[in-house]
């Protein structure tokens, strides 16, 4: 008897093990994501005429390895940024505009599953982000970016991608600080919501519509809530990644662009929930890989799920042959497009002098901003943080490293007091105030120690984005580093000698971005509202401000950069001093 309850026990057992086997599925899916590309889809870099073992072309020989391992079970997904930053795009969004976008033939034949839009795709204009969201053989995703006519998302809010009988959420998000840095016109009837809101309201519209296996966060948002001195529980923050996986349960996994930092990580939502965290930085040098492992049961309910995330370096990988050959033509367009000589140069520039006073790379920046304008005063800074360009001939591809950015060119009003505290508010991103002779020009980023804070390569980090240390042209001017913030700045008189009025308005040029109130310039520092902003812009130009140096490189012919005059950092022997070292700390020993 007992010989046979055991085994009346035991075969119970097995065909309960054999019944649930057989009931449920286990699934692998690999998820990988692209973001922050700027138009480097090809294995050249159009700008430094070099080779490159980054970009698209990289990354297509990764995910076909991955396609090879498991076909069906891989999940190809961008976060946003592809239509600005290289003469690729550049190429293709301005100058050969009426036929199939670059980008959409290569996301479509790379068979992207869906993207979410970001906001250096909405700098591109509404004629061309409205005609890829054609083109596109996938969705592009963006929950909180609302059309005003209709009250409804402008671009689709989500997608539902089934992979073996799972289904994958994916709910995209874009940064809402667009309209700090662009003008109205490139986003019409649109308005962009906080990322938590849209996020909590779409996410219990795919649990109840949808009710998925897997939900991702596709957000091209960082994810330093306090970036550059944001206030994380302020409305529409920036860089709101976090603070949606923190604070909106239900995501699996959120994948961030935007920042192009790298991040790797998992957190505790406010339920206790894991969530995974994954931003493969920009340019596609990385890319993230998340692994999900589902099991379901026979009627398709979760059993179990497992997900990993890595973020891979695709450098090593061998630009897919098939991919360049396809492109050939197009590439070899962009080619002729920058080989294109526009005048010469008599002496060499770089961005690097631009940190330590008046530089000449600034002054052609300057001279082009009054040369095309009414303006009395230009504001301006550097668009990269280390570029030059060599003596000799100038061709079309050095105009990216001369302006790197898309932007319009302002014209506004300012008082003359306004101007110095336009001034004032630049010099505290920019400069520090030395506490003896061996302290710094520069404000460099630093610990709780006061200990600087140095970058994987040994640099220094600055404390504040170099593309927003303006100086200005047109009038002169005396920072006073010894002085208390907020008085360091005393203007001398107007270039041309005519005095510098407090009560006087004067136009200003600069570039959109900053006009519309980026990097704080003109809301912090000066105090205007950004509806005042709007009241005090003169004129905008119709074309982006680098069409405007290639037409005037063209009509000068022949250009020689001039270091300035018209400012100076005091105490003049302990700026002179505290530069050498600053520049070494900046840009490597090879400065000594």
């Amino acid at each position: 008897m007992r010989l046979r309850f055991f085994s009346l026990i035991a075969t119970s057992f097995f065909l309960q093990t054999c019944f649930f086997s057989e009931a449920q599925t286990t699934v692998n899916l690999k998820v990988i994501q692209t973001t922050d590309i700027h138009g480097a889809i090809f294995p050249f870099d159009f700008i430094n005429n070099k080779a490159v073992n980054y970009g698209l072309s990289q990354v297509h020989s990764y995910v076909q390895k991955e396609r090879q391992k498991n076909e069906e079970g891989v999940i190809l997904l961008d976060n946003g940024d592809i239509l600005q930053g290289h003469p690729t795009v550049y190429f293709a969004n301005y100058i050969d505009s009426s036929s199939t976008h670059i980008v959409s033939q290569v996301m479509n034949y790379m068979r992207y599953d869906a993207a979410t839009i970001g906001n250096h795709d909405i700098e591109v204009g509404p004629n061309i982000y409205n005609r890829l969201v054609n083109e596109f053989s996938f969705p592009w995703l963006s929950a909180n970016t609302i059309n005003l006519t209709t009250g409804q998302p402008y671009f689709k809010p989500y997608q539902i991608i089934e992979r073996k009988g799972v289904k994958v959420a994916v709910l995209g998000l874009t940064t809402p600080g667009i309209p700090n840095w662009l003008p109205p016109s490139l986003w019409p009837n649109m308005e962009f919501a906080d990322m938590i809101e849209a996020a909590k309201m779409w996410m219990d519209t795919i649990r109840i519509k949808e009710n998925p296996h897997v939900v991702i966060g596709l957000f091209h948002a960082g994810h330093n809530a306090s970036y550059e001195g944001q206030n994380p529980n302020d409305k529409r923050n920036e860089n709101a990644s976090l603070l949606v996986a923190y604070q909106v349960p239900g995501f699996d996994a959120i994948l961030i662009g935007h920042d192009h930092d790298r991040v790797n990580t998992k957190i505790a939502n406010c339920n206790g929930d894991s969530v995974t965290i994954l931003d493969p930085g920009a340019y596609g040098y990385l890319v993230s890989d998340l692994s999900i492992k589902v099991e379901i049961s026979k009627t398709g309910k979760l059993v179990k799920k497992s997900i990993t995330g890595n973020l891979v370096d695709v450098t090593g990988m061998i630009p897919s042959p098939d991919y360049v050959a396809r492109f050939s033509q197009f590439s070899g367009k962009v080619a002729d497009f920058v080989d294109r000589k526009i005048g010469v140069l008599l002496s060499s520039v770089s961005t690097r002098d631009s940190y330590f006073g008046p530089s000449a790379f600034m002054k052609i920046i300057h001279s082009v901003q009054l040369n095309i304008s009414n303006a009395q005063i230009s504001f301006a800074a550097p668009l990269m943080f280390d570029a030059g360009i060599n003596q000799g001939s100038i061709y079309v591809r050095d105009m990216f490293k001369l302006y790197s950015y898309e932007n319009l060119l302002y014209i506004i009003n300012l008082s003359g007091e306004e101007v110095i505290k336009y001034l004032e508010y630049s010099v505290s991103l920019w400069f520090e105030t030395p506490a003896s002779d061996n302290d710094n020009m520069i404000k460099f980023r630093k610990d709780s120690t006061g200990k600087i804070i140095l970058h994987n390569n040994g640099k220094a980090l600055l404390a504040s984005s170099f593309y927003n240390f303006d100086s200005a042209d047109g009038i002169k001017y005396q920072i006073d580093l010894s002085k208390e913030k907020g008085e360091r700045v005393t203007i001398i008189s107007m270039e041309n000698g005519e005095p510098f009025d407090l009560t006087k308005q004067y136009k200003v040029a600069l570039n959109s971005y900053r006009g519309n109130g980026g990097g704080g310039h003109l809301t912090e520092g000066v105090g205007l509202s950004r509806e005042e902003i709007k009241h005090r812009l003169v004129s905008a130009s119709p074309m982006d401000m680098r069409y405007y140096l290639m037409k005037w490189i063209e009509r000068s012919g022949k250009v020689l950069p001039v270091k300035p005059d018209n400012w100076s950092v005091m105490p003049n022997e302990w700026a002179q001093k505290a530069a050498e070292w600053d520049r070494v700390l900046l840009f490597g020993q090879e400065q000594l």
